[in-house]
Formats: structure tokens, C-alpha cells, sequence
């Protein structure tokens, strides 16, 4: 089947996964996670195998960790549908209503988009991920991985397929694999106008680019993550000391790891040596400006271009500011409106610093690793969206739902 000839199925298979009821959705997420328990062995291998190519052909470190599935985020992908299975269902959710004075009803209900696309790259468990959120919505799902992750994504969707199997209400259509990985594909499903509902892209800049450039269908888009930390100097500082190693090296592959530390001027000698020494210790490069590398002299020097690099790696942009306006205005100029954070025992600096931001999360006294669906609550995330329509941050199920107005009458007409 073309790209085309997949979609226009999805499409004709959306209103069958419309009618599905919460129980039946429910149990077919159960199955799905049965399945991809079942078959672990295989997709293991598959893994494996692909693993195995992207270091052949020489991928960087960063994809590879992004492609891999270790026992733990295998053991995570099936807690994760488990998850979404127990996460009540949007749909049919009356989001508000009100009376008019001439008595009709109006009344706000969530349904499905209808067709949800994704173009990711590297990471096989948005696979299972965003089958499980679309199905959980009522909507389905075309997938389109990277020939990067052929192997794995094939294994994975042949456990999610043979689930949907064994539920005769749900098409076989409900959930689809594109197998052709070429940009011309890609850019097919940009163009799928009149099937697809929405395309989310989860890549890098260079998809970003061909989505905007191509893309006719609705799109919502999961951008960079270039996020940064403010300690202000009224921060307390074993929590900025936290926070700061957590934001950068708990996993530094992720769109929502630190990348540009920025500090108040205050604590440039007093605890800016001291927090870098303990991420050198971790492995990771300082670039800093003219301040840093006074304070702490092993730092290389930082470049303009460092400033606006999400860097997926132990390299960490580290600059000196006068004041919580000196890093707002930073951000307003380097950030990706992904996520970004605050330490201050200030109350009106951090709520100034929350409200002036422009990001889809900004938070407090914590890291940012925290901007993650699942961590948010929502089961797992079709992406994280860096635009401000029709949704912002971390995307769960509400995202993939729209607003039906609905108004209830008693035999009202208009006279004018």
C-alpha cells in the first residue's frame, strides 16, 4: 500500500474506532500489552539488530541511547500502556455547558480528531506509545519511524497488530506501520490531506524544516529542546545544586534535559565553582562566558552559536546574569519554548519568572526532566508540543481530542 492508500484506510477505519466504548478500548490496550510482554524476546532482537547498524554506520552515541531498549524501558513501554488503559477515557467528556436565556443548552463535548500521524525518529517505543493514546481517544494511528529503527518498529507493531487481531470491532487499519522510511514517504504523509487530522513530527530540525515547508495537513509541532536553568541568588542553593546536576545529567539525550545553566550574579564565586566541579566529575564540558571562565578557569569559552544549541549530550552553556531580567530576556532569545526553570526562594521573582516565560512548562525549584507526559500524569505523551495551537507542552490524551458544540432544544426557533 502507498502512503496515500494507508492513510485513506485509517480514515475509512476512524469512524468503526469512534463507536468503540471505554471498555472496549480498554481491554484492547490490555492485549496490546499482553502482546508486547509476549514477544519481548523478539523485539529484543529486533533491537539488537538495528543497534547494531546505527553504530556500523557510525550514529552518534545520543541517537543510539534514544534508539535502544534496555529490560527497564521495555518493562516501562508495557507499564505505560497499562497506564493509559487506566487513565479515564476524554472522550464524550462534556468539558462545560450553559443555559441561554431562551433555554437551549449548549454544551461542550470532547470526540475524537479522527487520524493521528507521527513522524519520530530513532525511538521505537513511540510506536506502542501512540498507538495506545490514539486508540484510548478513539482516533487511529499512522506511524512512520526512521530506517533507523526498521527492525524494531516492524517487531513492535506486529505484537500491537496481532492484539487488534483478536477484536473484530476494530479494523485492522486502526493502528498502521509505514514501512518506507525515504523522505519522499514523509513528505506523502504531510500532504495526506482529507485523511489525516494531525501530524505531530518528533525529530530534528531538519524534519521540523520539512513539515513547515510540506505539510498541508493540521500539524502540531514537538520542536528542540534547548532548556535552561535560573538560579537566582535567592535560590537556596543545596536545592540549585539538585537540581542543576539532575536537569543535565540524569539523561542528557532528551529534549527536556538542561542545556544553558544561567546564574545570578550574586552566586558566581560563592557557589558557581563548587556546582561545576560536581558536573565535571559527571563528565560534562563547560562552555562558559567571560565570567564563568574568571570563576572557574577550566570552562572553554562560549561562542554565540553555543547559546542556541540543544547539545542531546554531557555539554552544558553556562552564563553569568545581573538579575531575573537578565535571564528572561536570555531566554526570550535562546529558548525553544519546550521547558524551563526557576530555582528562587523569592515567591515574586519565581512567579514573574513563570508568568513572563514563554514555554509550553516552566518549573520551579525543580528540574526540568520533570516536562514529560507521564510525568504530568498523563499516562505517556504523543509529543511535546513548542507551538501555542492548539494544545502546549507535554501532548497526553486531551490533545488528541477535539470540541464538538452540542446544543439540546425544546423546540426553540430563531426570529432573527
Amino acid at each position: 500500500m502507498s502512503v496515500t492508500e494507508i492513510c485513506r484506510a485509517a480514515a475509512e477505519a476512524s469512524a468503526a474506532v469512534k463507536r468503540l466504548t471505554t471498555a472496549q478500548k480498554d481491554q484492547v490496550l490490555l492485549d496490546m500489552a499482553a502482546a508486547v510482554e509476549r514477544h519481548r524476546d523478539s523485539i529484543t532482537k529486533a533491537n539488537e539488530q538495528d543497534i547494531g547498524a546505527a553504530r556500523a554506520a557510525g550514529v552518534i552515541p545520543t541517537l543510539i541511547d534514544r534508539l535502544t531498549l534496555t529490560d527497564s524501558r521495555m518493562a516501562g513501554l508495557v507499564k505505560a500502556i497499562h497506564k493509559v488503559a487506566s487513565l479515564a477515557d476524554p472522550v464524550g467528556e462534556v468539558v462545560k455547558g450553559w443555559t441561554r436565556p431562551n433555554g437551549l443548552l449548549v454544551e461542550q463535548v470532547r470526540e475524537p480528531l479522527g487520524v493521528i500521524a507521527v513522524i519520530y525518529e530513532a525511538r521505537p517505543n513511540v510506536t506502542a506509545e501512540v498507538a495506545a493514546l490514539s486508540l484510548k481517544t478513539g482516533n487511529c494511528a499512522v506511524l512512520r519511524g526512521s530506517s533507523m529503527a526498521t527492525a524494531t518498529n516492524a517487531a513492535i507493531m506486529a505484537a500491537l497488530a496481532e492484539a487488534i487481531s483478536e477484536h473484530d470491532e476494530v479494523p485492522a487499519a486502526a493502528v498502521q506501520l509505514i514501512s518506507d522510511p525515504s523522505r519522499d514517504a514523509a513528505v506523502e504523509l504531510m500532504r495526506a490531506k482529507g485523511y489525516v487530522d494531525l501530524l505531530v513530527p518528533r525529530g530534528g530540525p531538519e524534519l521540523i524544516a520539512s513539515v513547515e515547508q510540506n505539510a498541508t495537513v493540521p500539524t502540531v509541532i514537538d520542536g528542540a529542546g534547548n532548556c535552561h536553568t535560573y538560579i537566582d541568588g535567592s535560590a537556596d542553593l543545596d536545592i540549585a545544586t539538585a537540581v542543576t546536576i539532575n536537569a543535565k545529567t540524569s539523561r542528557p539525550s532528551v529534549c527536556n534535559a538542561m542545556e544553558t545553566l544561567l546564574v545570578h550574579e550574586d552566586l558566581a564565586e560563592s557557589w558557581l565553582p563548587g556546582v561545576l566541579d560536581r558536573l565535571a566529575e559527571a563528565g560534562v564540558e563547560i562552555r562558559g562566558d567571560e565570567t564563568v571562565q574568571h570563576v572557574w578557569p577550566k570552562a572553554v569559552a562560549a561562542t554565540e552559536e553555543d547559546w542556541g544549541t540543544e547539545y542531546l549530550r554531557l555539554v552544558l552553556a553556562v552564563k553569568v546574569v545581573p538579575d531575573a531580567d537578565g535571564a528572561i530576556a536570555h531566554i526570550r532569545r535562546w529558548g525553544t519554548s519546550n521547558a524551563e526553570g526557576i530555582v528562587a526562594r523569592d515567591i515574586d521573582v519565581a512567579r514573574r519568572f513563570a508568568r513572563e516565560v514563554d514555554s509550553g512548562s516552566v518549573f520551579v525549584n525543580t528540574s526540568t526532566r520533570y516536562s514529560d507526559g507521564g510525568e504530568f500524569g498523563y499516562g505517556v505523551e504523543i509529543g511535546v508540543s513548542t507551538q501555542k495551537l492548539h494544545v502546549r507542552g507535554p501532548m497526553g490524551l486531551d490533545a488528541l481530542t477535539t470540541v464538538k458544540n452540542v446544543v439540546w432544544g425544546s423546540g426553540q426557533t430563531r426570529t432573527i
